[in-house]
């Protein structure tokens, strides 16, 4: 009698696809990995003032210069005119919120490799101007005149 040789466990169709490059840029995994924390650390416990300006502060002390310089002005800027803002990190951004819900950010210039830093604001700011009105700002320096109109826009945006 003749006895049959083991045969070659056959490998599964899914073993020899690889899969496709997720399409995101190194920065952009780490935006997303830092908003993950951010939101299991809401989910957690809810973060008071003080821990979002802790959270915040953390996150301008980790910029390079100039943003970081820049980052702290707008920061005084932003809690100057808004107190009622809350401040709080998203995406690793320094953010202030109304009723947990994003109102304007500082995106430093080196988060995404960009030349200018940006001051945006989302769709729960109070800006709207007719059919279009801008909600991002590029920044290159902070003179009197900029940081006042910044100011002004918080207010209004804060309502």
């Amino acid at each position: 009698m003749r006895q049959s040789a083991k045969k070659p466990a056959a490998k599964s169709a899914s073993s020899t696809i690889t899969k496709p490059p997720s399409g995101f840029t190194l920065e952009e995994r780490e935006a997303m990995k830092a908003r993950a924390q951010e939101l299991k650390a809401e989910a957690r416990a809810s973060k008071n003032r003080a821990e979002g300006e802790k959270a915040v502060l953390a996150a301008i002390a980790a910029m390079k210069e100039p943003d970081r310089s820049m980052a702290k002005r707008l920061h005084a800027i932003v809690t100057a005119a808004a107190p009622q803002l809350v401040p709080k990190t998203w995406y690793g951004m320094p953010a202030y919120t109304h009723e947990d819900k994003v109102v304007c950010f500082f995106r430093n210039a080196q988060k995404f490799g960009d030349r200018y830093a940006t001051f945006g604001f989302n769709d729960k700011a109070r800006l709207d101007d007719g059919a279009m009105w801008p909600v991002a700002f590029a920044l290159k320096e902070l003179t009197a005149a900029v940081e006042t109109k910044i100011g002004a826009l918080v207010k209004q945006a804060a309502g």
